[in-house]
C-alpha cells in the first residue's frame, strides 16, 4: 500500500431506540448523503461503496444506496457482528491505500428489534456456539443473555485477579452519561450517579442493567479519498487515517479459558500494537479515544488493552478522572456505546464520525483540547476487533 486514506467527509443521524426508529434504508441514505455533503462531493464522484449491517436482508447495501443514483459501482455488502462498520471503513481505506479506488464510502446502519441480542437462525451451526460452551466451561450454565454473560464474566474475571473497589465499574457509565449530556445525537442523555446506577436491576456478575449498551437504530458514513483526489476537487484533507488494523482470534482465546480474552482483550492488544508500530506513536500521545464500550466491562479492560495505562491499574486510572476532560486522555466523549447506543453495523463509522470532528475542532461542548491523534477501537464477538489510528495533519 502506497497512498495515505484521508476522511473528507462524515456523517451520521441521531440514534434512536427501535420504537421511534426509521426503516433501515431512509437511515442509510440520510446518513451517507450527510457524509457526502460534508465532504463536498455528489454520489457520482463514488467508485466503491462498503455498506455494513448486521439484521438485514442481502443486498441491503444496495436498497440504500440506489436513491442516491444507481451508478454501477460495485457495492460490497460487510456483516462482521459489532466490528461490522469498522469492517467497512478498513476495507475502504485498503481500496484507497492499494491506488484500486480514489473516492470511496463506508456505510453503516442497522433497524434492530428490542430487547437483548438473540439468534436469528437457530437451525443451524451458530457462529458463537464455541465461545459460549467455553464460557460454561469456566462459569457454569446461566440463563443471562448470552453477551451479558461473556461480558460480565470477562469484568469478573479482571476484578478477581486485580481486585477492584464495588463502585469503580459504575463509574464509568456515570461517566457515559456526563459526556453524552452535550451530545444531541445519544438516546441517553440524562446523568447518573454511581448509586442509581449501581441499584438497577443486575443482568450478571458486576453488571446492571445502567451498565450496558442499549439496542438502538442508526446510520452513519464516511468518505474515504486519496490525497491527490483531495487535492484535485478541493476538499478538506487535513484528517489521515495514520494506521489502521484488524485482528481475529487466536487459538488462546479457547485454549486459556480466560474470560477477558473471550470477548476480544487479545485481538484488541494485538491490534494496538500494529497500529502504535505503523504509526510510530505512543498511546501515552493520544488525547482522545473512542473504544468499544458495549458493558462497562468491557471499557475498563480496554483501557489496559489498547496500552491507555498499564496492567492491573485501571481502577486508579478511573479514579484519578483520567478517562474523562481534565484527564490525560477523554474516553468515548460521545457518550460511547452505552449512553449514545449500539446499533451494530453504524457504531464503528458514528465512533470514525465523532473522532472527525473532534480533530477538526468542530465537536461543540464536547471538544477535547488540543486533539490531533484520536484512537478508535470497535470490536465484534466471533471475532473480529479494529484499531484505528486518526492523525490532523499539519496545515503547512
Amino acid at each position: 500500500m502506497t497512498a495515505t486514506a484521508r476522511v473528507t467527509g462524515v456523517g451520521m443521524i441521531p440514534f434512536t431506540t427501535p420504537s421511534k426508529s426509521e426503516t433501515y434504508d431512509v437511515m442509510a441514505e440520510r446518513a451517507a448523503r450527510a457524509a457526502l455533503a460534508d465532504a463536498g462531493l455528489d454520489y457520482r464522484h463514488i467508485q466503491q461503496a462498503y455498506a455494513g449491517y448486521v439484521y438485514g436482508d442481502s443486498t441491503a447495501g444496495q436498497r440504500a444506496l440506489y436513491p442516491l443514483g444507481e451508478s454501477g459501482i460495485p457495492i460490497v455488502n460487510v456483516n462482521n457482528n459489532c466490528a461490522t462498520g469498522s469492517t467497512a471503513l478498513f476495507l475502504a481505506r485498503q481500496a484507497v491505500a492499494s491506488g484500486a479506488a480514489d473516492c470511496v464510502l463506508a456505510l453503516g446502519f442497522e433497524q434492530m428489534r428490542p430487547g437483548a441480542l438473540a439468534t436469528v437462525w437457530p437451525d443451524r451451526p451458530q457462529p458463537l456456539a464455541r465461545f459460549e460452551d467455553t464460557a460454561t466451561a469456566v462459569q457454569g450454565p446461566s440463563t443471562a443473555p448470552a453477551a451479558a454473560r461473556l461480558f460480565g464474566g470477562a469484568g469478573a474475571a479482571y476484578a478477581e485477579r486485580h481486585g477492584l473497589a464495588p463502585d469503580t465499574f459504575a463509574r464509568i457509565a456515570v461517566k457515559a452519561r456526563a459526556h453524552a449530556a452535550h451530545n444531541p445525537d445519544a438516546v441517553f442523555r440524562t446523568p447518573v450517579s454511581v448509586e442509581e446506577v449501581l441499584a438497577s436491576p443486575v443482568v450478571y456478575g458486576p453488571l446492571t442493567r445502567l451498565q450496558c449498551c442499549p439496542p438502538t437504530c442508526g446510520a452513519a458514513a464516511a468518505v474515504i479519498t486519496s490525497e491527490s483526489f483531495a487535492r484535485a476537487h478541493g476538499l478538506d484533507s487535513s484528517i489521515t487515517i495514520a494506521a489502521q488494523a484488524m485482528t481475529t482470534d487466536t487459538p488462546d482465546t479457547f485454549t486459556e479459558q480466560d474470560l477477558m480474552k473471550l470477548v476480544g482483550y487479545g485481538m484488541t492488544r494485538a491490534a494496538a500494537a500494529q497500529v502504535y508500530e505503523q504509526a510510530g506513536v505512543d498511546p501515552l500521545d493520544l488525547t482522545v479515544v473512542e473504544l468499544h464500550d458495549c458493558f462497562t466491562t468491557n471499557e475498563l479492560i480496554t483501557y489496559e488493552a489498547l496500552g491507555l495505562t498499564p496492567e492491573g491499574t485501571a481502577e486508579k486510572f478511573i479514579a484519578d478522572g483520567d478517562n474523562t476532560y481534565g484527564g490525560r486522555v477523554v474516553t468515548n466523549p460521545s457518550g460511547g456505546l452505552l449512553s449514545k447506543g449500539h446499533p451494530l453495523g453504524a457504531t464503528g463509522l458514528a465512533q470514525c464520525t465523532e473522532l472527525v470532528r473532534q480533530l477538526r475542532g468542530t465537536a461543540g461542548a464536547r471538544q477535547v483540547e488540543g486533539a490531533r491523534l484520536a484512537l478508535q477501537h470497535n470490536i465484534g464477538l466471533g471475532g473480529a476487533a479494529v484499531v484505528t489510528l486518526y492523525a490532523k495533519a499539519d496545515p503547512k
